[in-house]
């Protein structure tokens, strides 16, 4: 069963019920009440003959009773073994109805020829002084009349009533199936085409169908982002690898060729060959770490001197590159970070700032009352003012030639940028064309101690 069908079944049922119960209630409430009624009126009348037949002296006590008979009824005189003394009736074939009233009970209500008859029984002092019963009988033929006509009433309420209600169903299915009709269409042309639609969602609503809407729109632009970035990240990788695999083959083939004879043409082949090994291995690497993400990254702070950590970085690239990496800043610096990750990010930047520099690199230590600032600074060509924003992109490239010259791998930033997520700190680019490039680490000195 569809859930369209479900709500209106649901809907129009459960109205449909309480409809039922209401007029139910108000049925037997008026019945009450029309009852109640009657017996007040047909109390009072006994009081009055009561009354009367105390004052009777010498009369016939039968025409005393016949002045108070209901219009539509009888009484009665009972003596204590239930025999009639005397009766009047105004109803063929009542004086063999015989009704009981209970004890406990004010009014009995039978059934006289299909018609309810109301029943009281009340003590009386007779002529002859002795204890009597007096019975009074009045059939409720209004009173029967009022209760059909309010039931008609109350089916036709309910009937007309439905009709508004099962529209009212069917336009609540309609507001709620439709969202969900419309998203699942979507969902199976986007199945069909292999292309990532979206439904159109009313910018002003607010209930939670619309933002349902909303999150599927906002969900399907992420997957289209994701595998753009994906399908660019499988191609660039593609690209990237191919390079140092043809440069592999071609020496390879030169060296099968000629590197047996010719002593300098081997040298330089596999100088080749182990140099693109050697890159192919660290940009296969690198591709891992930014697969495997922060999720699988462990990252322990603690109190950490900025200075010392910076200066213990500096010191084996001062060694290795034969550069001048200057250090400037506060000795005393201190923040809380993890410095195995952050030694790493800084590894890269420093890297980074040595390909694209022909001079000094220079290193400055700043700090405010809540961060700690690290600036590692270049003095080479910069970059474009437009570019800036993809430099952290995998495999981006400010010149097409750029990587190939200087051996990178167009992912040092992007694995930067994952390492300073995890450190919780901020990476800016600061950089003029021709004067060259600050990319600044702004780590903040207190934050809650975790293992991410």
């Amino acid at each position: 069963m569809k859930l369209k069908t479900k709500i209106h079944l649901f809907s129009t049922l459960l109205m449909l019920v309480i409809l039922t119960l209401t007029n139910t209630g108000i049925y037997f409430v008026y019945e009450k009440l029309a009852y109640d009624t009657e017996y007040h009126q047909l109390k009072m009348q006994s009081e009055d003959l009561v009354a009367s037949l105390s004052k009777v002296t010498g009369q016939n006590p039968a025409l005393v009773l016949l002045a108070y008979l209901p219009p539509i009824g009888a009484v009665r005189v009972l003596d204590s073994t239930g025999k009639e003394i005397v009766e009047s009736t105004t109803v063929e074939g009542m004086r063999n109805y015989q009704p009981k009233v209970e004890p406990s009970e004010k009014y009995s209500i039978d059934e006289f020829n299909k018609t309810p008859a109301m029943v009281i029984n009340m003590p009386i002092i007779w002529t002859d002084g002795k204890v009597v019963e007096l019975q009074m009988i009045q059939l409720l033929t209004d009173v029967k009349h009022n209760l059909r006509l309010l039931m008609l009433i109350l089916l036709g309420v309910t009937l007309v009533a439905m009709i508004p209600i099962t529209a009212s169903s069917i336009g609540l299915g309609r507001i709620v199936i439709q969202p969900i009709e419309n998203l699942i269409q979507t969902m199976s042309r986007s199945r069909q085409t292999g292309n990532y639609e979206k439904i159109d969602v009313a910018v002003e609503g607010k209930d939670e169908m619309a933002q349902m809407g909303h999150e599927f729109n906002d969900m399907m632009g992420q997957l289209e982002c994701n595998f753009k970035k994906q399908e660019q990240f499988v191609s660039n990788a593609s690209h990237e690898l191919k390079t140092p695999l043809t440069v592999i083959e071609s020496y390879a083939r030169l060296l099968s060729r000629r590197g047996f004879d010719d002593r300098a043409v081997a040298e330089e082949a596999v100088g080749a060959i182990l140099g693109e090994s050697v890159r192919m291995k660290d940009m296969i690497a690198q591709m891992l770490q930014l697969a495997r993400g922060q999720e699988h990254a462990t990252f322990n702070f603690e109190k950490t001197n900025i200075h010392a950590l910076v200066e213990k970085t500096l010191q084996p690239m001062r060694q290795a590159y034969t550069r001048d990496f200057i250090l400037e800043g506060n000795e005393q610096s201190v923040a809380v970070t993890d410095p195995d990750k952050l030694r790493q990010l800084l590894f890269i930047l420093l890297d980074n700032a040595r390909k694209y520099s022909e001079r000094e690199i220079k290193t400055t230590i700043s700090e405010t009352e809540t961060n700690v600032s690290i600036a590692v600074t270049d003095y080479g060509n910069g970059i474009p003012k437009e570019a800036i924003p993809q430099l952290f992109d995998r495999f981006y490239r400010v010149h097409e030639d750029r990587n190939r010259k200087t051996g990178g791998t167009g992912l040092g930033l992007a694995i930067a940028k994952e390492l300073a997520d995890g450190l919780v700190a901020e990476l800016k680019i600061e950089s003029v064309v021709g004067m060259g490039t600050t990319f600044r680490i702004i780590i903040p000195k207190e934050q809650i101690l975790t293992d991410f």
